[in-house]
Formats: C-alpha cells, sequence, structure tokens
C-alpha cells in the first residue's frame, strides 16, 4: 500500500513563490510507486485547497482559474486518522476527499517554516518532514538563533538587535548603540526573514539608517552584523536526526553584488528561456526538473561552484561545523547552514541555517552520491521514526482529574481523597 504524503505548500509569506517551485521540484522525484502525492495549497491568504491541478507549476501563471478548479478544504483528525475535507461541507458528494499518513511541509518564511506548520501537524498527529516546532522557529528567528550558536560555542560575526518599536521611539540610541558594537561596512536584515529578503549593506550612518527603514518594512526585528569584507560564502548540507548527521559536499555561491541578494537567488539576469513565475527564474515542470535547458535548483537560485574551492581541511571544518549547528538546534530531516569565510583571517563563523532549504539541496546531495529520490525517502523515513520514537513518550494521562472526587482541589488532593 502506497503511503499518502500530504505536501503543504505555498503560505502567506514573502518566500510563497519559491515555496511552490522547491514543491514542483519535490514532486517530480517522489518515487509514484511508493508515494501517492496529496497536495495541500495554503493561498496567501491562508486558505487551504487540494486539487490534482495544484501538481502542475504552469498552473500557477493563472491563480484565479487554477483556485477554481481546486477545493477548498481544512485537514482534520477525527480520531479515525488525518482526513482532508471539504469546506464548508457539500450539500451533495463527498466531504472526505483524502487521507493523509505523512505531512511533508515544503514552505519558506514566516508563518510557515518559523514552526506555524509543524505545530499545526503535531498537533494532527502527523509524523512529518522536517524540523519541530522548536527547531522550525530558532531556524527562522535570526537573533535568537545567534544568540543560541554564540552561547554554545559556534563562531558567528560580532552583531546588535533591536525592535523597531525601540527604534521609532528613540532612533539615535540605537543608531550609537550599533556603533559603539559594531564597525562600519554592517549588514542589515529583517529578523525572521530567508531568501535574502530585506537585506542591505550599510557602509556609513545614512546608509545605516536607511538599511534599518528597509529591513523594518519586513520584520519588527532587525538584527545588524559587522560585514565580512574580504569574503568566501561557503554552504553545507546536512541530513539526519539527532542519532545521525550526514554533511554533504561544500558549494561556493557567486553573485553580482557585495551581498547574495533576492534577485542573485530567484531573478537572474532575465536571460532565463524558461520564463518567470512570481519573480522566479528557470522554473522546473511538472514532469521533470528542467526549465529553460537548466536543472531547476542547480543554478535556479545563483550561481554555484560544487564542490567549493577550499581545501580538505577547511571543508572538514565546515561540514563538522554543519553538524554541529544541526544537532544544537535539534533539527530533523535536511537543512543547509550558511558559513562566511574571512579571507583575511581565514576564519569561519556560521551565517545562519536553512531549515527547509531552498530545492532541499538536492543538488548538494547529488554531487555527494544521493540522488533526490534517494534524499526524499531518506527524510520521510526519518519523519516516520521520529512519530514512532515521540509515541513512546508520555505527554498526558488517560485518567480525567476533573471526573474525579474532590476533582476542583487538583490532582494532589484528588488522590488523597482516593486512598482514604
Amino acid at each position: 500500500m502506497k503511503i499518502k504524503v500530504g505536501v503543504f505548500f505555498g503560505g502567506n509569506s514573502v518566500e510563497h513563490e519559491i515555496s511552490v517551485i522547491t514543491m514542483n521540484q519535490a514532486i517530480s522525484s517522489l518515487n509514484p510507486e511508493k508515494y501517492e502525492i496529496v497536495p495541500i495549497y495554503i493561498a496567501k491568504n491562508g486558505v487551504m485547497y487540494t486539487g490534482d491541478d495544484l501538481l502542475d507549476l504552469e498552473s500557477f501563471r493563472d491563480m484565479e482559474v487554477l483556485l477554481k478548479r481546486c477545493y477548498k478544504v481544512a485537514v482534520i483528525n477525527d480520531g479515525k486518522g488525518v482526513k482532508v475535507v471539504r469546506t464548508p461541507a457539500p450539500w451533495i458528494g463527498r466531504r472526505v476527499l483524502n487521507t493523509i499518513d505523512v505531512a511533508f511541509p515544503i514552505v519558506h518564511g514566516t508563518n510557515c517554516e518559523d514552526g506555524t506548520i509543524a505545530g499545526f501537524v503535531t498537533l494532527l498527529g502527523l509524523p512529518f518532514v522536517g524540523p519541530d516546532i522548536m527547531a522550525s522557529s530558532i531556524g527562522m528567528d535570526k537573533i535568537l538563533q545567534k544568540k543560541v550558536l554564540k552561547e554554545s560555542g559556534i563562531p558567528v560575526v560580532d552583531f546588535h538587535a533591536f525592535y523597531s518599536v525601540e527604534y521609532v521611539k528613540d532612533e539615535e540610541k540605537i543608531l550609537k548603540e550599533i556603533e559603539e558594537k559594531i564597525e562600519y561596512p554592517m549588514i542589515v536584515k529583517p529578523g525572521n526573514l530567508g531568501s535574502s529578503v530585506g537585506i542591505k549593506k550599510a557602509k556609513n550612518k545614512p546608509e545605516l539608517e536607511e538599511a534599518i527603514e528597509f529591513a523594518m518594512e519586513f520584520a519588527d526585528r532587525v538584527i545588524v552584523e559587522k560585514a565580512v569584507e574580504d569574503l568566501k560564502e561557503i554552504n553545507c548540507s546536512v541530513i539526519g536526526n539527532q542519532e545521525k548527521q550526514q554533511a554533504s559536499v561544500c558549494e561556493e555561491p557567486f553573485f553580482s553584488d557585495e551581498i547574495l541578494s533576492y534577485a542573485d537567488k530567484y531573478i537572474g539576469d532575465g536571460k532565463s528561456k524558461g520564463g518567470t513565475i512570481g519573480g522566479a527564474k528557470s522554473v522546473p515542470s511538472k514532469t521533470g526538473m528542467k526549465a529553460g535547458g537548466a536543472k531547476a535548483g542547480e543554478n535556479q537560485f545563483s550561481n554555484k561552484k560544487i564542490p567549493a574551492d577550499i581545501s580538505k581541511e577547511k571543508t572538514e571544518e565546515i561540514q563538522g561545523l554543519a553538524k554541529d549547528v544541526f544537532n544544537i538546534l535539534g533539527c530533523n530531516g535536511v537543512a543547509r547552514v550558511d558559513f562566511l569565510i574571512d579571507n583575511k583571517t581565514d576564519k569561519v563563523y556560521v551565517n545562519e541555517i536553512n531549515t527547509i532549504p531552498g530545492a532541499l539541496s538536492y543538488y548538494l546531495w547529488e554531487a555527494t552520491g544521493k540522488t533526490f529520490e534517494q534524499e526524499l525517502d531518506e527524510i520521510i523515513e526519518l519523519a516516520i521514526k521520529r512519530q514512532s520514537d515521540r509515541e513512546k513518550l508520555t505527554f498526558s494521562y488517560d485518567q480525567n482529574i476533573l471526573a474525579m472526587q474532590g476533582g476542583s482541589k487538583g490532582a494532589k488532593g484528588t488522590k488523597t481523597m482516593k486512598n482514604k
């Protein structure tokens, strides 16, 4: 019997379209003899839809037509399993459209990757692929992430974080704190976004003010970091759980400006023959991984060198740090850790972790000798194992203390009366 995989994608996030693309890449490599795909598309207004048309990326070019061809649904646990039901319930016809055995959240950004979807599927009692609630939340929160990693002895660049309300209340105070702690140039980022959204470099105070105002358009917290001027950016993926982690080969992305921008990752130079969808370059097709003659995900987001042009010793150092970060944050499935190498000092810094990386980092695993199909099999198996282990733990008691004598006095009082 096939495993029914509920693929959750989309969401109320500025990375919505990136989620749609990653979903399309993944479903094209899921083994159809082992899995039945149940698409659960989360629209930008939070409404869920299902339907076979959601599996065709070309359909997303006309959202109005697409959603008319799909069903509005809710995903519920009725005590007999997790079901996908039509909402509102129809007067005539099926209400239950499908069931789900394993959830596969392929989401990016706030209101999705930040633990929101992980919490939802945990409440449903579903095994699910990827990080749990805590790891998702810390992975998305750049500020908390850096604090946790720094406290754990992981090298990170100097940084300063603040709430936008603090900046509005006393702009000069915040600017003074930043300048006292960090030297120019600086990198300014929203506190909880990915895909290089809202990032700017500041070489002086006016640029710093402009960058902060820009970052505050996307998040209510801002993080300012010391910029590594002569840098090499290196990325490394990790697959596993807390028992065992495997690190991929390293990649070196190349970009058009001093920092890797959203345009570098997703828009490119506009020369792709595959056209654009939601601003993205090299859109993959439903049946394969190619668009415009390029393998989607391989150079869809940026030009890369795989493996990275670094020494064996530096590669091993980065792979070790990547596994440490993965384990410290309690990740599961596949993640990608991004690093900065200061070419002047040869020092390595952890930039951030992506707990649900774009393209699920499949191109790094292919270069390591693992096919995308094998990668997907492995992370689904990890999801099922985690749920099996979780079910051995105690989260609640069968007894209803409110139904016992003196229940309103609490469990301790009830036990005393019962023993008399």
